[in-house]
């Protein structure tokens, strides 16, 4: 079911930079799957981003652009079907599928909801977010006076729907570090019911310099990342998840047992990416 947006008077389309300017009440539009679903105080306008011709995904020597207009879907199609594995220097490939199958929703939604709406709209059980967080992405920021800024989407994030961006600012693309993509990676996720909206993500990666960096995500209000030269011990671990905060709390988990869960997970992504018990 979409909602009626009754205070909307008018939808633009732009074509070049130039054109994409915001009016106050305006708002960007992508792939709209949240826009339409509830009442929207004090939207007026609609500025479609998706006539701009972005690229959906560009391998660089780099790492990977993923524009904010790329879908669900196409971002899913990232991870190599079959039983051929990641392809060289792509060991993190699972994690798209593994993120984008995080979002439970139809093949229409998956065909329309896009990568940037999932990261601007900041819920806590955003997969992109998990995503983009757990691989160090950075956000390319279009901002209102034609300038741009980078900020690592794990920063850009603040909140349960709060974000840096402000108006007329339009997140442009999220691009993933070489190193970053190349790394080995775990994933686990959780929720109160099969069908549930996720509880809590826990995401690990050791890159090739030994770096280990556990994402956690959904169980609180905002990317939490934790750091370590190495592969950490088990009570370096535990110690470091204590110095985690803000668990969420809503119908879908409470604190403690987010926290609790947490601390399992990154615990067992420990020792599956290689470290000792």
């Amino acid at each position: 079911m979409t909602m009626d947006l009754i205070d909307v008077r008018e939808i633009r389309v732009p074509t070049t930079r130039d054109e994409l300017v915001f009016a106050p009440g305006e708002r960007p539009l992508g792939g709209g799957t949240w826009l339409f679903s509830e009442p929207q105080p004090g939207l007026t306008g609609l500025v479609d981003l998706t006539a701009l011709g972005w690229d959906p995904i560009r391998r660089t020597e780099a790492g990977l652009e993923i524009a904010a207009t790329c879908t669900i879907a196409e971002l899913a199609a990232l991870t190599p079907r079959g039983s051929r594995g990641p392809r060289p220097g792509q060991a993190a490939d699972a994690l798209f599928w593994q993120c984008a199958t995080s979002l439970l929703a139809s093949f229409k939604i998956w065909n329309v909801a896009t990568v940037g709406g999932n990261v601007a709209l900041a819920l806590p059980a955003g997969p992109m977010t998990s995503l983009a967080a757990s691989l160090d992405a950075v956000a390319v920021v279009w901002t209102a006076d034609g300038g741009e800024r980078r900020t690592p989407v794990a920063e850009l994030v603040t909140g349960v729907r709060s974000t840096g961006l402000t108006h007329g600012e339009v997140l442009r693309s999220l691009e993933i570090p070489a190193s970053s993509l190349a790394a080995r990676t775990g994933f686990r996720r959780i929720a109160l019911s099969p069908l549930g909206r996720a509880g809590t993500v826990v995401i690990g990666r050791v890159d090739s310099s030994g770096e280990t960096v556990i994402t956690v995500t959904g169980g609180t209000t905002r990317p939490r990342q934790l750091r370590f030269d190495e592969l950490p011990g088990e009570r370096a671990l535990a110690d470091a998840m204590d110095g985690i905060d803000d668990w969420y709390s809503d119908a879908h988990g409470t604190p403690d047992w987010r926290r609790a869960m947490s601390l399992l997970f990154a615990e067992q992504l420990r020792v599956e990416l290689g470290g000792t018990r």
